[in-house]
């Protein structure tokens, strides 16, 4: 039997575990729902730590002879620890702002300076924010924190014992030098904070370090593996989706969308854009993560009385086909929690309009659902100037033939599709699997995702969809 990997992808609201081999099969697999975070505010770490612990172990029985390495993918935020690895407060989830006014406070006239070397449009959470913030309101608390990490960056150092992060992870934490793939001394100093707080940063499928002896025992595991950088989900998702191409823009698409276009060199990005170190060493990425896009059909589907977005495509889908693009003159704004790439307005806040007493449930979520596409297509306008650049996506929506339909309407671009439904853990697995003597990235992560299907635009649609689309931005603060 072919040696596998351990892969972990650490969400928002479930962790995922999974053993999984080079030719893509997967042997075990398990999913459990979050008990440390009800938000993406605040999350209990320990709690966290326990929980994939537990997971992994239950699925690496029977396997342990044959796993050669670890790989996790993690959502963004904020752990502070002791110099035990103990948790320092609550850890900050990615949508936790805490020390922002602190922050741009305290960098005054030096902000530009670091929004260039950290390759941000703007001053967002992440660790830099969180110290700050709390240096400011409980300073012997403060002086209890030895390291900040990335959630995965503080499993990856549990299991390890080896404190560190990715470069890609690193980014966000606000105090990176992305195209030099290092920290940024000059913005660590305008913080006023000691380097030491910040970990080494290694490529995403190097390895930091092995498990320690009692995470081997208790993972059930038969020797000290290997653990690799990993990344952030979203990041890690589109390594397995477009590999190192620089001819495409990958979409994950989940609770938000994240938009990964990948470049051969650090350029500056596109208005609005973030520029990362990618998780292929030599290469960089513009893009960055839109507002609620998944997470907002959700919560419309539920507000209709349907338990989801398949049960509500399923009961309204032909419905919806009926009524056509505009969705009978019903325009909606997804964004209940703000939007992120590409207009950074964290105000923002989900609408819909222009209802009649003739519409019903289908004309919402139809709305809706232009909606979210609408606002990705302002993220991919934003990546890919030329036309003829194709989207691969994965996540939820890729897995409906509609929803991929609809995406390629509304982009006017055709649309990829990658039917792997958790392309996150499948990319831990191909970091773990590549930073572990497999074969070259691309090579492997063909093996993992499986086959693709490519949807064109019908050409009438996608005419209409023009319109609606340029209609939408002005009715919801875009140019027109």
């Amino acid at each position: 039997m072919t040696s596998a990997v351990l892969a972990v992808d650490v969400g928002s609201s479930a962790i995922r575990a999974a053993v999984v081999d080079e030719s893509g099969n997967v042997r075990a697999e398990r999913r459990v729902e979050r008990q440390d975070a009800e938000s993406g505010l605040t999350f209990d770490a320990e709690v966290l730590w326990h929980q994939v612990v537990a997971t992994a172990a239950a699925v690496t029985g029977g396997h342990g002879h044959d796993i050669r390495g670890i790989g996790i993918a993690g959502h963004i935020g904020t752990v502070l620890t002791d110099r035990s690895l103990a948790p320092v407060g609550p850890a900050h989830g990615w949508a936790d702002s805490a020390g922002l006014a602190e922050l741009r406070e305290r960098l005054g006239e030096r902000a530009a300076a670091v929004l260039r070397a950290s390759g941000r449009p703007t001053v967002t959470g992440g660790a830099l924010a969180a110290l700050v913030h709390l240096r400011t309101t409980d300073p012997p608390v403060f002086a209890r924190v030895a390291y900040a990490l990335q959630p995965k960056d503080f499993l990856v150092a549990r299991l390890t014992g080896v404190v560190a992060t990715d470069h890609t992870s690193a980014a966000y934490f606000g105090a990176s030098a992305v195209r030099e793939r290092d920290w940024s001394a000059a913005t660590i100093a305008a913080a006023g904070l000691d380097p030491g707080l910040f970990p080494a940063q290694h490529p995403s499928t190097g390895v930091v370090g092995s498990t320690s002896p009692a995470v081997t025992r208790l993972l059930g595991l038969a020797r000290d593996v290997p653990v690799v950088g990993g990344g952030p989900d979203g990041t890690v998702g589109a390594t397995l989706v477009a590999g190192t191409r620089t001819d495409a823009v990958a979409d994950v698409a989940g609770t938000t969308d994240v938009l990964v276009r990948v470049l051969d060199h650090p350029a500056d990005p596109p208005p609005g854009a973030t520029l990362n170190p990618y998780t292929s060493p030599g290469l960089w990425t513009v893009g960055g993560a839109t507002g609620m896009t998944g997470g907002a059909v959700s919560w419309w589907a539920q507000l209709l009385g349907y338990a989801g977005p398949a049960a509500a495509l399923e009961r309204l889908g032909t419905e919806m086909d009926r009524i056509g693009p505009g969705a009978g003159g019903v325009l909606a704004d997804p964004n209940l929690s703000g939007s992120r790439f590409p207009r950074w307005s964290p105000a923002t806040r989900g609408s819909v309009s222009g209802l009649r007493a003739d519409h019903g449930p289908a004309h919402v979520l139809l709305a809706v659902l232009e909606s979210v596409a609408y606002a990705v297509r302002e993220g991919v306008d934003r990546l890919a100037a030329d036309p003829g650049l194709s989207i691969v996506l994965a996540g939820g929506t890729a897995r409906s033939p509609r929803l991929a339909r609809l995406r390629a309407d509304v982009l006017g671009r055709p649309v990829t599709v990658c039917t792997e439904p958790d392309v996150s853990l499948k990319g831990a697995a191909l970091l773990a699997l590549t930073g572990t003597g497999g074969p070259p990235l691309d090579e492997q992560a063909r093996l993992l995702r499986g086959p693709l299907h490519t949807y064109d635009p019908e050409p009438a649609r996608a005419a209409r969809y023009e319109h609606l689309y340029r209609d939408w931005r002005a009715a919801t603060g875009g140019e027109a």
